[in-house]
């Protein structure tokens, strides 16, 4: 399976979300608004911080859901695979984030130590919209086609 390495700056990619940036001298704000900023309604936002070195998340797809992740500090790596391809995506800059469709694989690392990584999804949690296993997603994306 081809990989893909993707930098948000300067980037033209479609999953990337310029965001807003307002503010003066005093500082910067990023107002971010569901169905127009966020393309979606945002029904639960979340947050990861403090993540140990070497340590890597996600592992799994949403048959659904579908997010908005946005590192607001420091600076993380978001791989996303529709099983064909797999992105590596730095997100490293908190007026830009990666819209997550459903039915993406996705995976987590090299977190820097101050990185915040802010999560906005368009569902509540479900446990039954998860598919934690890499080969039934790929079964599940291969029955779609």
């Amino acid at each position: 399976m081809p990989s893909v390495e993707v930098p948000l700056q300067g980037t033209s990619d479609p999953l990337i979300r310029q965001l807003p940036v307002l503010g003066d001298h005093r500082g910067s704000l990023i107002a971010i608004e569901g169905g127009s900023t966020v393309p979606f309604d945002v029904k639960r936002i979340y947050y990861i911080f403090g993540t140990q070195p070497g340590v890597e998340r996600g592992f799994h797809a949403h048959v659904a859901l579908r997010q908005l992740a946005v590192c607001v500090a420091g600076s993380c790596e978001m791989i996303l695979d529709d099983g064909r391809e797999r992105t590596t995506y730095l997100l490293d800059r908190p007026d830009r984030g990666l819209l997550i469709q459903a039915m993406m694989w996705r995976e987590m690392r090299n977190f820097s130590a101050d990185a915040v990584l802010l999560v906005l999804a368009d569902h509540a949690y479900d446990e039954a919209d998860y598919i934690r296993d890499y080969d039934r997603f790929l079964e599940t994306v291969n029955s779609l086609t």
